[in-house]
Formats: structure tokens, sequence, C-alpha cells
């Protein structure tokens, strides 16, 4: 893909949503962090039902560390993997008050270093809570990565450093949410609506978008 059809599709996402953010619900920084460690595998929509409760009783990491495994656990039991999370999250709070007086660090290495926190996770803080232009690689910015042609790549790393070399500085702040939502709500894992996608006639998945083209927009 050219650099002049990557900075398209990136001007039409803006276009259609100029101030995109994450739709995981949060106060602070924190309580980001802890939303992010718990929508591994998970949809945005369970965490923010467990998260509404769980941080208007427990908002700071001291107050969710009285809580304990067993009492975090209570809240975020119908969320996947919760025990390794609420061991996780605990094991994270008592790291933050401990080394970093309670706050989320800003750098990369003290964030990964933290129980529970990956790359991914990382980045997803490092962008929405400090405004770093890092690019998240989730399942959906993977898919839509290969998919279109945007960034072609065997691993979510190899995707987001192609990702980090080829958006366009003016676009690359805000390009993992519009990839997120365009994957999580167009361009979809078995059934991409390529019928009402604005970048169709940008994207390089033949297979799709050339049967959708036939009858453009009819399904609308």
């Amino acid at each position: 893909m050219n650099p002049a059809k990557r900075a398209e599709i990136f001007a039409r996402l803006r276009a259609t949503n100029p101030a995109p953010t994450t739709e995981l619900e949060y106060a602070t920084t924190f309580q980001l962090l802890v939303a992010v460690i718990l929508s591994a595998q998970a949809t945005d929509k369970s965490v923010n039902l467990a998260t509404r409760k769980l941080f208007a009783a427990s908002p700071t990491p001291q107050m969710m560390l009285k809580l304990g495994e067993d009492g975090l656990a209570e809240y975020i039991n119908r969320i996947g993997l919760y025990p390794t999370k609420s061991k996780n999250i605990i094991a994270t709070c008592r790291q933050l008050i401990e080394r970093h007086g309670g706050e989320v660090p800003r750098a990369r290495e003290a964030l990964e270093a933290l129980p529970g926190v990956g790359r991914k996770t990382a980045n997803v803080v490092l962008n929405t809570a400090f405004g770093e232009p890092t690019i998240a690689v989730d399942t959906h910015i993977f898919r839509i990565s290969n998919r279109t042609g945007l960034a072609t790549g065997k691993t979510p790393l190899a995707v987001e450093l192609k990702l980090l070399k080829c958006v366009p500085e003016n676009f690359k702040q805000d390009a993992h949410h519009w990839l997120i939502l365009h994957g999580r709500y167009v361009c979809k894992a078995r059934q991409p609506e390529c019928w009402r996608c604005t970048l169709a006639d940008l994207c390089e998945y033949k297979e799709k978008t050339e049967l959708y083209q036939a009858t453009p927009r009819s399904k609308g």
C-alpha cells in the first residue's frame, strides 16, 4: 500500500470520528490501567459493568489493595480469567504503592514491569492517559492491518512497528482508536461489512471488497 492511500484511509477515519477514544470507562490513569488489564480476552462492555461498582468502592490502588484477591474477585468474577487478573491487579496495586508512590508510571519499562501488563496494555496507557503516539495492536488492529494491506506482519509486534513507521505523524496519536473501532463495528472478523465501509475503495482485501462493490451501499 502506498503512502497516499494510507493517508487517505486515516483522513476518512478522522472525518467520521474526529476525537476517538477508548470505550472503557475510567476517571483516573490508575482506573484506566485496571480496566485495560481486565479487558484482555473480554469485551469492553463486560469490563465496564464490573468496574462501575469496583471503582465506586475502590477508586485508588491503596483502597483496591485492601480488597485482596478474593475481595476483588467478587467484583470481576463475570470477566474471563478473573482469578489471574485479580492476582495481577492486587500485585500491581502493591507495586504502584511501594515503587511509584501510588501513581502509574509513564515510562514503558516501568509499566511493563507491573504484573499483568504487557506491551499492548502499556501502549494503551501511554497513548490514552499520557498522550504518547503509540499504537496498541490488539486482535482488531492485527486483523485490519493485514486484511487491508495497511501494515502486514506475522506478529502483533511486527504490525505495530510497521504502523509506527508508515502512519503519517498527524494521524498517529489517534490511529489505534480509529482502527479498533473500525474493526469492532465495520471490518469484523467473520463478516466484514464492506458494503457500508468508507474505506472499501482503498482496501486491498479483494475477495471481499470486489463482491460488495458490485452492489454498493444497497444493504444500508
